[in-house]
């Protein structure tokens, strides 16, 4: 699973998932001992993040929706891993 942005404790990343349980595009973000599951629209999906954090992550998300897509795709197709910007 590849750290595809980092910013302010936050680690963003993605797994391949053939058949897993979230059906649809998603990423991870993980700060300290908390961690969800977002879409590229920023909802969470899954789990918890502190209230900062979380509106971070879903800054970030709105910024950055379409690099996404992309390093989505790039990784599930050919496990090419794109990195995106952090917040500054």
């Amino acid at each position: 699973m590849p750290i595809i942005s980092q910013f302010y404790g936050i680690l963003i990343y993605i797994y391949k998932e053939k058949g897993g349980k979230h059906k649809k595009p998603h990423f991870h973000a993980q700060y300290a001992e908390f961690e969800s599951v977002y879409d590229f629209d920023g909802n969470l999906v899954e789990g918890d993040l502190p209230r900062k954090q979380q509106k971070l992550v879903e800054a970030w998300t709105l910024l950055h929706s379409d690099e996404l897509s992309a390093a989505w795709k790039a990784w599930n197709e050919n496990g090419e891993v794109i990195k995106i910007d952090g917040l500054r």
